[in-house]
């Protein structure tokens, strides 16, 4: 009784991961779209991606007439061990491994964690 339970648990669990919308989709056209698109809501078959820039980096495009996301000055920079480090983190310049986001809050939605104060 206890492995079907675990495993009804666990089929919920993976069917609530993909229940949510992703914050950018890549249509099969190769065409990224996040929630400012006007085709984002009709966009049934992609590929999910957490930023338009890593959408763009994988090879897709920018709708017509959308701008160019642009990136930070000094971007807030996740590093390997998950911490999020902005420019006023005593460790930002020492990261030198890192995964970059526009925000902290970017940053931390995408699963890591602010500093220890």
């Amino acid at each position: 009784m206890l492995k079907k339970t675990l495993i009804a648990f666990a089929t919920i669990a993976a069917f609530s991961a993909f229940a949510a919308d992703p914050a950018v989709k890549k249509s099969d056209s190769g065409i990224c779209h996040d929630a400012s698109s006007s085709s984002y809501g009709n966009t049934k078959k992609f590929t999910p991606f957490n930023t338009m820039d890593e959408c763009i980096k994988s090879g897709g495009k920018l709708p017509a007439g959308a701008k160019a996301p642009t990136a930070a000055a000094d971007p807030v920079k996740k590093s390997d061990s998950g911490i999020c480090h902005d420019k006023s983190s005593p460790h930002y310049e020492k990261t030198k491994n890192f995964t970059p986001f526009n925000s902290m809050d970017e940053c931390v939605k995408s699963g890591g964690k602010p500093p220890k104060k």
